[in-house]
């Protein structure tokens, strides 16, 4: 009798319980574990593959159940999961599988579990899952960098005024604005390589939670999925929670830095800024009002980069738990790449946005000069010619604009007598100001054309960080390709050996 009910139910361990899962147990929980199946599917293939492999090589399984089991896995390969005949009532991707193998072959089956617990072909599928699409988003983020600089190449000499605090500050060329959002998604690679490198290891092979007294081979298992090592500490291995966070937190730092671009972007489009427009194709129309024309891909990526935080959020929450505890497992194994899909996704759009954004140039060019975006460098020739500290000449020329503005001056233009008389208010005398040296200040290009130091707004610092750029763009090009060339060729290799495997195998 207990064995037809663990039969019935597709797990020997079924035979602890006296009757099958509650409608409600399964609608609520194992209907979500099932969701999660599609992102886990091509893992869940490798994962089973290489732990019969590694288990037919050390002896574990014998000859002839070994060699039904490969050959049950390697038609179960083949099966794509939109073909596979889920059932929510056996709980899991894990057990439906089993269920598949265990009608055709009950005895080679029950193999597979051996020196394993039901998490551990999740737990791989979602590394090797995360694994794949880090190299995805590597070569997203490795393209919108590439936009960055080609946008910035056009407009080394384009004259922009720079903001805080959407207040006009100094002037600044296009190219210079473009490259500090370029420097960031640089930061972003490095910390996707990192990120990779963690989760590019094995947690096969551990048993339960204390390893296993089975002569189970984590080292080769580790190298039949690829993986660069393994997780050391069978426990941890098991039960990471830091893992999604930093997988959704990497996620996070990088659609918050395309998050600003897109805000600043669609502040520009706006007619009262009128510097930017999207091409139509980024575009949408008003429903109502037939003159609008949304700019609704930056207000994708706004609300994408929100959600992600929220998950981020619920990465963390989900692991704020007693260790070896399954919270922190079942709800991030699907979300956590699915997030990463959706990053894929939307900086892949903001890389297209950005390429066929036009700018208004002249109208930036003009706006230079009505900011009084000269006034940092007028205090700052005050102080070498007056000799002055820095704090008595910010005063003067504050003064000096304050002044200005309610005299009514053309905007952006700082007369020589109201300087004089600010500095006769602030010191109670005139400073010797060079009037050649004035009158350079109001030409917003030779301003930034003293900007020469490293990471200056002057063309020829520009060029220097553009080439930087490249650069690096290059090395984190060249390792992304290296990481996929060897993860896939690891997947050839094992799905190869499964075959000679069973192939050779004696048949008793």
């Amino acid at each position: 009798m207990a064995r037809a009910t663990a039969t019935m139910n597709g797990g020997g361990e079924k035979a602890r319980l006296r009757e099958g899962p509650a409608p409600e147990l399964i609608q609520a929980a194992f209907r979500r574990e099932i969701g999660d199946a599609e992102v886990l599917w091509a893992g869940l293939k490798l994962a089973d593959l290489a732990h019969a492999v590694m288990l037919v090589e050390q002896g574990i399984v014998p000859g002839a159940p070994g060699a039904a089991l490969l050959g049950l896995l390697r038609e179960l390969h083949e099966i794509p999961f939109e073909d596979f005949p889920f059932d929510a009532a056996r709980e899991d991707a894990t057990m439906n599988r089993e269920a598949w193998l265990r009608q055709r072959d009950e005895d080679a089956a029950g193999w597979l579990g051996a020196g394993r617990a039901r998490r551990e072909p999740a737990s791989i599928a979602y590394r090797l899952a995360v694994r794949e699409r880090l190299l995805a988003l590597t070569d997203a983020v490795g393209d919108l960098c590439r936009s960055l600089v080609e946008v910035a190449e056009r407009h080394v000499d384009t004259l922009m005024p720079d903001h805080t605090y959407l207040q006009h500050a100094q002037p600044t060329s296009l190219a210079h604005y473009l490259l500090s959002f370029a420097y960031p998604t640089l930061r972003d690679l490095d910390r996707l390589r990192a990120c990779f490198e963690r989760i590019n290891q094995s947690p096969a092979g551990i048993g339960s939670i204390n390893g296993s007294r089975l002569p189970v081979n984590r080292e080769r298992l580790a190298e039949l999925l690829g993986f660069d090592g393994v997780i050391v500490n069978a426990r941890d291995a098991m039960w990471q929670a830091d893992s999604p966070v930093e997988v959704t937190a990497t996620v996070m730092a990088i659609l918050l830095n395309i998050d600003r671009l897109a805000e600043d972007l669609q502040i520009w489009a706006t007619a009262e800024f009128g510097v930017a427009e999207l091409a139509d194709r980024h575009a949408r129309t008003s429903f109502i009002m037939p003159q609008k024309k949304n700019p609704y891909a930056l207000a994708y990526v706004r609300g994408m980069t929100n959600t992600a935080l929220g998950t981020l959020v619920a990465m963390a929450a989900v692991g704020r738990s007693p260790s070896a505890q399954v919270d922190n497992r079942i709800f991030a194994i699907g979300e956590v790449p699915r997030t990463v899909d959706r990053a894929v996704d939307t900086v892949n759009l903001m890389a297209a946005v950005l390429r066929g954004m036009t700018f208004c140039t002249e109208r930036m060019r003009s706006r230079t000069r009505e900011g009084y975006g000269q006034a940092t460098d007028l205090a700052e020739l005050l102080m070498q010619a007056g000799g002055i500290n820095y704090r008595v000449a910010h005063g003067i020329v504050g003064t000096a604009v304050r002044l200005a503005v309610e005299t009514g001056a053309p905007p952006g233009h700082i007369p020589a007598e109201l300087l004089e008389q600010a500095a006769r208010t602030v010191l109670g005398r005139p400073v010797p100001m060079p009037a050649d040296a004035v009158a350079a200040l109001s030409d917003p290009r030779a301003i930034v054309a003293t900007r020469t130091g490293t990471g200056g707004a002057a063309p020829a610092a520009v060029r220097t960080m553009l080439d930087d750029c490249r650069q690096q763009l290059a090395d984190d090009t060249v390792w992304a390709a290296d990481a996929r060339a060897r993860t896939s060729a690891a997947e050839g290799r094992l799905v190869a050996r499964a075959a000679a495997l069973a192939v050779a195998m004696p048949v008793q």
